[in-house]
């Protein structure tokens, strides 16, 4: 079983953070597994590499500390030892494996070997956080640099996890299910990655073919690091409850199923979620309309359509109080405002 060793507050992601350790045994029977969770994102690297290691395990090697996590918001303030320990045991098949996917990969292939010894120590640290957006900020900054899982599959990852948490009543399809035929009402799941892409990152603008890919990561995780997200109040799961509540309309639905307007929705309703919270789907059918009105005022030969539409569309939900009684006329006026200055 894992044995905690120490607890403690992570005051960044304002999680509890706890350090202990089990055996190898008990590592490839409950750890291990957890790797198949995230089997279509996250690949091995080539077991050469590690075959030093293979043959450090046998000999006897302590490895660096396996870091997992788990998403609990009545566990996250705990400090006691005792109760995070039965914890993480009670649930060790709903963790996540953030750092060591390759040592344990590692650690399977050696069990085949002549000598070793699945008594032998494992470290583990764990880190059990309210919401899954603080999940993401302590992966990135633990798998910063490492190859081949870059900040992109990172986020379509946790995506997942961030999905499944948020109870939304919302169909969502991969871009294989729709091979065949589109699927009706649909949200697809890249669309919903990119989402959460401009929340976590806190960027409406998150592509760009002029950059290559290496150095567009680059750049993503700087702005997840420089996010702030540790403090925000509002989780990517309550954005798409909000979502899944707004969808019941056919119109608003074919509006936030736009990839640039889910975007800026994501954007504009993380700084306004309580005022959108109070609109019904059916109130936001004509102050949508007005908003489209406004927006075909746009000369699209003379501006980046994809980029104004997250800008305008964020700037709408962001201002939604104020905004859902404007008419056509007034939206058009700061819709040309805005591209005029930017």
């Amino acid at each position: 079983m894992f044995t905690a060793l120490h607890t403690s507050q992570d005051r960044v992601i304002k999680s509890a953070f706890i350090s202990g350790m089990a055996n190898f045994d008990y590592a490839l029977e409950n750890i291990y597994p957890l790797l198949d969770r995230f089997a279509p994102q996250r690949k091995a690297q080539n077991k050469k590499f590690y075959d030093r290691l293979r043959k450090d395990i046998v000999e006897g090697c302590i490895m660096p500390p396996i870091t997992l996590a788990f998403v609990s918001s009545q566990w996250s303030n705990s400090t006691s030892q005792i109760s995070l320990e039965k914890f993480i045991n009670d649930n060790i098949a709903d963790g996540y494996i953030l750092d060591g996917m390759q040592r344990m990969i590692t650690l399977n292939d050696a069990k085949s070997l002549a000598g070793f010894n699945g008594a032998r120590p494992i470290y583990i640290n764990v880190i059990v956080a309210s919401r899954f957006d603080l999940l993401l900020y302590r992966m990135i900054t633990l798998n910063n640099g490492q190859k081949p899982m870059t900040a992109r599959h990172q986020i379509e990852m946790l995506t997942e996890g961030a999905i499944n948490l948020s109870g939304a009543d919302m169909q969502i399809v991969t871009e294989k299910q729709t091979e065949v035929r589109p699927i009706k009402r649909a949200f697809r799941k890249s669309d919903i990655s990119e989402a959460y892409t401009a929340f976590i990152s806190n960027s409406l603008h998150n592509q760009n073919s002029k950059i290559i890919e290496t150095k567009l990561d680059e750049i993503l995780v700087g702005k997840v690091m420089d996010s702030e997200v540790a403090n925000e109040s509002v989780s990517f799961s309550e954005i798409l409850t909000e979502v899944s509540r707004l969808q019941k309309n056919e119109f608003v639905l074919d509006w936030i199923r736009q990839p640039n307007n889910l975007i800026g929705f994501t954007m504009g309703a993380k700084k306004s979620l309580f005022e959108v919270r109070r609109i019904s789907a059916e109130d936001l059918v004509r102050p949508l309309e007005r908003f489209e009105s406004a927006f075909d005022a746009i000369n699209p030969s003379k501006v980046n359509v994809g980029k104004y539409r997250r800008e305008l569309s964020a700037l709408f939900f962001a201002r939604i109080e104020e905004l859902i009684d404007y008419d056509s006329n007034q939206l058009e006026e700061l819709f040309f405002d805005k591209t005029m200055t930017e």
